[in-house]
């Protein structure tokens, strides 16, 4: 090794970062059995929200709508898991490309 080479005490190869263990990819979960799990989660949820106190302050009335809330939460839930991204995209162009040009934003232009 020369004295005179400014590169002499250059590392050569490829560098070695702390985490250099690969590129790992995200597994794919199957879509059925993500539904399945939601639901499963949604029923155990909803069993162990059920047992109340007798003493308890709130009335009938607000008692179902508490529970129609929670029948329409999990309802909406299950439309989002159903639908991958790509889905919800087209659904929404869809809906997009049916609204009338009414509701184009206007070109404004003060030069013509």
């Amino acid at each position: 090794m020369d004295s005179d080479d400014p590169y002499a005490h250059v590392a050569v190869g490829k560098l070695n970062l702390k985490k250099d263990e690969g590129i790992k990819k995200k597994k794919r979960k199957n879509k059925k059995k993500l539904l399945e799990q939601v639901v499963k989660s949604m029923e155990n949820s909803q069993t162990e929200s059920k047992p109340q106190q007798p003493h308890s302050t709130k009335t009938k009335a607000e008692l179902a709508f508490l529970e129609q809330q929670e029948k329409m939460r999990t309802k909406r839930i299950l439309e989002k898991a159903s639908m991958t991204h790509k889905e919800r995209v087209e659904k929404f162009n869809q809906h997009l490309d049916s609204l009338t040009e009414h509701f184009d934003i206007p070109k404004v232009s003060w030069t013509k």
